[in-house]
């Protein structure tokens, strides 16, 4: 068997060519990595309790056992994996209670979506119940197009598709497909 010099001379190339192939595997990973970003909040809160205030006066108070911030995103919003307590105050300083098993706000619509076994409760004893439902916080307004049960101490009606003012002063239901009941 016999080697010339450009035998060897190719096999000694073919061997540079794979080491170097070999040796870039690992870097090549490495600069994966390097680019790749976890999509994980810019800050997160633990037991959460804040108070909204508006020329002195509170307007809300806000309770959640965790809290995530994505401000960084595109698209900013807060989320509330754990749910949320929520208490509103009118004018008079009457409560709305509002609670849910999740929530998310969108920092640039300041709409609320609250999320699985929605609640919503004042002390005239009104209740509604919902799967989910949307909050508008500037103009203090509730809508949800998913089935509601609301419970009045003049009544109840069952339905699909409604929006409410935060103190229940104005009710619009789209379908009513319960019954309503009047007790005297």
């Amino acid at each position: 068997m016999t080697f010339n010099k450009y035998k060897i001379r190719n096999i000694g190339l073919l061997l540079l060519l794979v080491t170097g192939l070999f040796s870039c595997e690992s870097n090549f990973k490495e600069v994966q990595k390097q680019n790749f970003s976890e999509f994980a909040p810019s800050g997160e809160a633990d037991d959460f309790n804040m108070k909204y205030t508006d020329s002195g006066r509170i307007k809300s108070i806000l309770i959640s056992p965790k809290m995530l911030d994505y401000a960084s995103v595109a698209f900013p919003y807060t989320e509330f994996p754990k749910g949320i307590n929520v208490t509103l105050f009118d004018l008079n300083n009457k409560r709305t209670f509002v609670t849910s098993n999740y929530a998310l706000t969108y920092k640039g619509t300041d709409v609320i979506d609250l999320q699985g076994n929605v609640k919503i409760t004042n002390e005239l004893g009104q209740v509604l119940e919902t799967e989910q439902l949307y909050f508008d916080q500037k103009n203090e307004w509730f809508y949800t197009e998913k089935k509601f049960k609301f419970t009045d101490p003049k009544g109840i009606s069952l339905g699909e598709g409604i929006d409410f003012s935060k103190d229940f002063k104005i009710v619009n239901s789209q379908k009513i497909s319960g019954e309503i009941f009047q007790y005297n």
